[in-house]
């Protein structure tokens, strides 16, 4: 069983192109204008075991807002796609990340009822040239296109880039324990049998 998908999505803003295997050992290649956003994608996917292959546009000369929100979208899509019905899925996963001395943690539920708790008090600042009150965006977007209830803490840090790469990290190790196999599963892991 191929659990894959290509996602594109073309905007007047933005385009996007996704290419992700669930099933993989890690490998990638991101290629957006947003270069501190492509380092958190690279962590999702080396975190998360996943193949992940992202080329992307966008009006960064307006800001970095629509290129990282449809990143979300469309990330959120593939990994919607690639879960296929969600039989033998564990559904739930959960990671706890330190980034030097930044500790966050993630935890999903790909339940089918999207939802973000963001738990991350950080100021309005910039990471390089990132703003940084981009992370709930994509994790918006993520949210809402996956069907996935998403729980995003951070418990202390101090330097920026440390909690945000906690945070992506945690996401990736998240990803991979909830989108697993487990043979014990039955159909979807679910009292009602179905996820939505």
């Amino acid at each position: 069983m191929t659990r894959s998908a290509v996602i594109a999505r073309e905007t007047k803003e933005t385009s996007i192109r996704i290419e992700l295997n669930l099933d993989g050992s890690g490998l990638h290649s991101i290629d957006s204008p947003v270069p501190f956003f492509n380092h958190m994608l690279s962590a999702v996917a080396r975190h998360g075991f996943f193949d992940l292959t992202v080329t992307a546009t966008g009006d960064v000369e307006i800001d970095a807002h629509h290129t990282v929100e449809d990143l979300g979208i469309v990330l959120g899509e593939a990994f919607k796609k690639a879960l296929g019905d969600k039989a033998g899925v564990r559904r739930f996963g959960r990671a706890v990340m330190p980034m030097h001395e930044a500790l966050a943690s993630v935890v999903i539920d790909f339940s089918g009822r999207p939802f973000l708790v963001f738990n991350v008090d950080i100021p309005k600042a910039k990471v390089g040239e990132f703003d940084t009150e981009l992370v709930e965006e994509f994790f918006v977007a993520f949210c809402n296109h996956s069907g996935a209830n998403i729980h995003v803490n951070l418990a202390y840090g101090d330097n920026l880039h440390h909690i945000i790469e906690g945070i992506f990290k945690a996401f990736g190790r998240a990803l991979d324990e909830a989108t697993s196999i487990d043979p014990r599963i039955e159909g979807v892991l679910s009292t009602k049998g179905k996820l939505e």
